[in-house]
């Protein structure tokens, strides 16, 4: 499990293929070296959880790639030389500064445009319509593994907003990204599971309409 707040940035060093069945190497070498990192513990790149199996001097760190991780986000497409956010796993205990995230990716969208907005930064990007019913204005959504808020959302032209205050751009990747990237996302958990509940909850066709809605959820606390 992670919180989204990305401790370091790391760099894209080197990738190569492993054994020609679509999986990957990926290597890394982070901004700022850590002292007792541990072979095989989990690591959120980009907001995706990878396994560590190799680490060198000067923060130089080797990560397994499955063909599906590789395939459904934005780790197959960065190419050497880009910028990766970084977080370690939390540890029971520790303080959730952000929200939970299991760094399971849901899917990507593409970055629109970044701009100012008062002392702010405002992020504009797409996201795939079956994440709709996840995505809530004020809830929390992982962006390159970067927690943050939604707050706008458009389901009829597929877009989303949020803000970066100076040092969530300063101190992360999405400052590299520019517009056309692929963007990876992870919706909030317990969104999740609320949107589940909510179709099992549906009706079968013929049958009363249910009486659970959004803004009974909202009513009960859930959103």
């Amino acid at each position: 499990m992670f919180t989204g707040l990305v401790q370091t940035v790391a760099e894209i060093v080197g990738r190569r293929g492993a054994g020609g069945d679509g999986a990957g190497k990926l290597i890394l070498r982070l901004k700022e070296p850590w002292h007792d990192p541990v072979f095989g513990e989990s690591v959120a790149v980009n907001g995706c959880c990878l396994t560590l199996e190799r680490w060198e001097a000067g923060g130089v760190m080797h990560f397994h790639t499955l063909e599906e991780t590789l395939r459904c986000t934005n780790l197959g497409k960065l190419p050497p030389g880009a910028k990766v956010n970084v977080e370690r796993a939390l540890r029971l205990g520790d303080r959730v500064g952000g929200h939970l995230v299991s760094g399971h990716i849901d899917g990507t969208g593409r970055m629109l445009a970044l701009a100012r907005r008062g002392g702010d930064y405002e992020l504009k990007l797409t996201f795939p319509p079956e994440l709709a019913p996840e995505l809530v204005e004020k809830g929390s959504v992982a962006i390159d593994g970067v927690s943050l808020t939604v707050v706008a959302v458009n389901d009829k032209e597929g877009w989303l907003t949020v803000h970066l205050i100076p040092v969530t751009l300063a101190e992360t990747a999405l400052s590299t990204r520019k517009a056309g990237d692929a963007l990876n996302l992870e919706t909030d958990m317990l969104g999740k599971y609320v949107a589940r509940q909510m179709r099992l909850a549906a009706p079968e066709r013929g049958t009363e309409r249910s009486r659970i809605s959004m803004d009974t959820l909202r009513e009960a606390g859930f959103l």
